[in-house]
């Protein structure tokens, strides 16, 4: 006795949802397609925001540039919730291993107290920048229109509240969780005259309301320039000091930083390509910012690596620029 088993193939009426069909064509969607584009809600509002009645929900005039399609501003790295997550879970669990190295071995508090002074002074009060920079992603989050864009943005803004939760935790390190060390680089951030003009940038950013305005002077000048000078330059610089173990617990910021340039990079490309007035703007915005930057940094740089330093970093950040057609002023053609 024989038993034939026939197989029958179905073909799917429809291979996608309708919105990614519509923009991509009916065939298999990437799960980075499905969960970025398109998701916003654009008609049927039946009010305006109360905080903000010049403007609908999802409005495009909440920013000066102009995109004939917002989409075309998406993330290389194909981050949708469940990717970002699982990419930054790895990069939690090594930043883990290098805490719990340090603070089973005392390798923090056996420094010299000058050079724990100095990480707290120089160091640790990057904190309160990085919850300045979550703010400012959140805020960007919530007016850009396209999702590709919002969610690149979201995303770097609880990246930012980790790298603060991290230089606290150095910190805490270095006084045994008592909380000392906290108060005290916090009356640096307060009081010394060190840290004022940062203080002053950080609270101008807060209030900046175009917002990609904000996103080019967070995400583009001030990292560009502060990313390079202290956890490049003056990791350096600090190593020099006896203090090579901070490195260990810093190597998160460095990785962070190197992968986000790949959005901030996608995302300029696109928004100066795509129009000549769009360029101009930009160029207009680093005019005015980036002296502000500069100025911001100048007295962590002289009081650590030196000026020099900094303007290796403004030479990178220029360099970077030049790629998309747009200018550093402070640094010569």
């Amino acid at each position: 006795m024989s038993i034939e088993i026939k197989t029958t193939s179905m073909e799917p009426i429809r291979h996608t949802y309708s919105h990614i069909a519509r923009r991509f064509g009916d065939k298999p969607a990437t799960r980075y397609q499905e969960a970025s584009y398109d998701l916003e809600a654009k008609t049927n509002f039946h009010y305006r925001p109360q905080w903000d009645s010049r403007y609908e929900l999802n409005d495009d005039r909440r920013t000066a540039i102009r995109m004939d399609d917002w989409y075309a501003v998406s993330d290389p790295r194909q981050y949708y919730y469940g990717a970002y997550v699982g990419n930054r879970a790895k990069m939690q669990e090594s930043a883990e291993t290098s805490f719990g190295f340090c603070d089973k071995r005392n390798l923090l508090t056996r420094l010299p107290e000058e050079t724990q002074k100095q990480l707290l002074r120089l160091l640790v009060p990057l904190r309160h920048v990085e919850l300045g920079a979550n703010m400012n992603n959140s805020k960007i989050s919530g007016d850009a229109v396209a999702t590709t864009v919002s969610q690149m943005h979201i995303y770097a803004a609880m990246d930012r509240l980790g790298i603060g939760q991290y230089l606290s935790r150095i910190a805490l390190l270095i006084d045994g969780s008592t909380g000392k060390a906290l108060d005290e680089s916090k009356g640096y951030w307060m009081d010394d005259e060190l840290w004022q003009p940062m203080r002053k940038l950080v609270e101008d950013t807060l209030v900046v309301d175009d917002w990609f305005e904000l996103t080019l002077v967070q995400n583009i000048l001030l990292d560009g320039l502060m990313y390079t000078l202290v956890y490049h330059k003056m990791d350096a610089w600090l190593a020099t000091q006896g203090a090579e173990d901070v490195s260990m617990l810093t190597e998160f910021m460095r990785d962070w930083y190197k992968e986000s340039l790949r959005w901030t990079n996608a995302m300029i490309k696109a928004v100066a390509g795509e129009s000549e007035a769009n360029c101009e703007l930009l160029q207009t915005w680093i005019d005015q910012w980036e002296p502000q930057v500069y100025s911001a940094l100048q007295p962590l740089a002289e009081a650590s690596v030196g000026i020099d330093a900094l303007d290796e970093a403004r030479a990178e950040l220029s360099t970077r620029l030049k790629k998309f057609g747009l200018q550093s002023r402070g640094v010569s053609a």
